[in-house]
């Protein structure tokens, strides 16, 4: 089985990024605005993700552990249909004001690896920019760090 880790800073404070993160039904388009067109929740647990490249996925909500911060989802189905495909998106706070994002996928088969790769590194410019700006005046934010 093949992983995939990339792993980048963002200038925000983990419980920001955290509080956009953990939405299973809109963090990725709140994460990755224009680089995701569409995020929508499709039965209990499940979401539909298209990409701007027209690239669908079903995702389907494995946990959310806000004491770990850590969300973990499988691409059950889409565009590409991998045999397993499981992912994890780790918030670390790195120092005050500064985050560690770890996001993680296995996958079966390994030969998807170099695909993947490739498409979760371009939607990090976008991710590190649309998590660095500040929270909605009323939402969650800076505080709890």
């Amino acid at each position: 089985m093949a992983t995939v880790r990339l792993e980048f800073e963002i200038a925000a404070s983990a419980q920001q990024v955290w509080s956009v993160v953990r939405e299973f039904s809109t963090g990725p388009a709140l994460m990755a605005p224009g680089y995701v067109t569409d995020c929508r929740l499709d039965g209990d647990g499940v979401r539909v993700v298209t990409f701007t490249n027209g690239v669908v996925a079903r995702e389907r909500l494995v946990t959310v552990d806000d004491a770990e911060r850590r969300l973990t989802y499988s691409v059950i189905g889409g565009s590409v249909r991998p045999e397993h495909d499981n992912a994890s998106m780790h918030i670390l706070e790195e120092r005050p004001g500064v985050t560690r994002f770890v996001w993680m996928r296995d996958l079966l088969p390994d030969t998807l690896a170099d695909r993947i790769r490739v498409a979760m590194a371009s939607g990090v410019d976008v991710m590190k920019s649309a998590l660095a700006r500040p929270a909605p005046a009323g939402g969650a934010g800076e505080q709890g760090d």
